[in-house]
């Protein structure tokens, strides 16, 4: 089965990208490497092509009610103009993907969707979503990132809109070299950034542009393992490591994100397990040994296993490895010393907070 193309990537070929497979994509793994894209983005700033993410606009008269009803946060909440971070949930409580939605208007949504996930919700939308107008903006909309301290700087010098106004999850539409784009101050890296919606034919004009524009500012391409090691610091979940369809967002600690006091589909299990007593949670572990711990190893605690890795890593900000992974909420105790059995052997951690690295 061959592997899908984002509009740039004639130009992650011309940077000299190595390429991966990711979700069904071909995408740029990296281009200087994994540890210089992520010190660009936390000290300058850094260019993502996103477009394999999944783009559904939702239309119709009662199309705030009817997401009101799929979606875990409340709807009620956003305005023109407004984004906001949300779940999906079947009935079990489990996640079927999580998401931004920006409401363009008071009848028009849009969703940014995973890209493993794409296919699934539109499947999932169609089928609750009955009344909703659904259209699959991903092949004609393209989707790129530009993260770190420099990134409005670098826009600025393309937009004459005032940026500086424009808060953290919200979006505007906007003029840009040219180009009407959607600009939203949101991302993925923990740091301040924006990402730009702009039609696909248009995208790789913009795509130099932006590189134009960051020379001299310390701008740099950034692939999929940057993306991924700049997430882990900020303490992001990730579909496949952090969440899936067993995993609840009351057990990844997701519960700011839930609106129990409306209806949505979970809403029954999820009030149980929170009347029950949630039995693992998702923390996050500092190594107070030097090895690495990667996904799926156990976590154990006072010689029992107590859960499993999810994600980790040599931070490359804080100079020693990090990692999330689920533990039994008894052992969920910030300041607790564990075990990581890596290869084998039993390495000393502790649970600490979650962002690692605070901005």
């Amino acid at each position: 089965m061959s592997l899908r193309k984002t509009p740039l990537y004639k130009m992650h070929r011309e940077l000299g990208a190595k390429m991966i497979p990711f979700a069904g994509w071909e995408m740029p793994l990296q281009y200087t490497g994994i540890i210089d894209e992520h010190m660009a983005v936390r000290k300058d700033a850094g260019l993502f092509d996103v477009s394999h993410m999944g783009r559904i606009e939702v239309s119709g008269d009662r199309a705030s009610e009817i997401l009101n009803l799929l979606t875990t946060n409340d709807v009620k909440r956003l305005y023109p103009g407004r984004v906001q971070y949300t779940l999906l949930c079947n009935e079990r409580g489990g996640v079927v993907d999580d998401l931004t939605l920006y409401m363009l208007d008071e009848r028009r949504f849009l969703l940014c969707v995973n890209a493993v996930n794409t296919e699934r919700v539109l499947r999932w939308m169609e089928e609750k979503g009955k009344g909703l107008s659904i259209a699959d903006r991903s092949e004609t909309l393209a989707q790129i990132a530009i993260q770190g301290p420099r990134s409005e700087g670098i826009l600025r010098k393309i937009c004459k809109e005032d940026l500086s106004s424009l808060p953290y999850y919200h979006f505007k539409e906007v003029e840009m070299d040219g180009h009407q784009v959607l600009l939203s101050r949101t991302g993925y890296t923990g740091e301040d950034g924006f990402e730009i919606y702009i039609p696909s034919r248009g995208v790789e004009d913009m795509w130099r542009r932006l590189l134009d524009a960051g020379l001299g500012e310390g701008l740099k391409p950034c692939g999929l393992g940057s993306r991924d090691t700049l997430r882990i610091e900020a303490g992001y979940c990730l579909y496949g490591h952090e969440l899936d369809d067993s995993t609840t967002p009351l057990e990844a600690c997701l519960d700011r994100f839930v609106c129990l006091e409306k209806d949505f589909i979970g809403r029954e299990a999820l009030l149980r397990q929170r009347e029950e007593g949630v039995k693992r949670k998702l923390i996050g572990f500092r190594m107070l040994e030097r090895a690495i711990p990667r996904q799926g190893y156990p976590i154990m605690v006072e010689g029992r296993k107590a859960g499993k890795v999810t994600s980790g890593l040599l931070s490359p900000v804080l100079g020693f490895p990090i990692g999330m992974g689920y533990i039994l909420s008894e052992y969920a105790v910030t300041g607790r010393e564990i075990d990581i059995v890596v290869r084998g052997k039993k390495r000393r951690a502790a649970i600490v907070e979650r962002p690692f690295l605070r901005r």
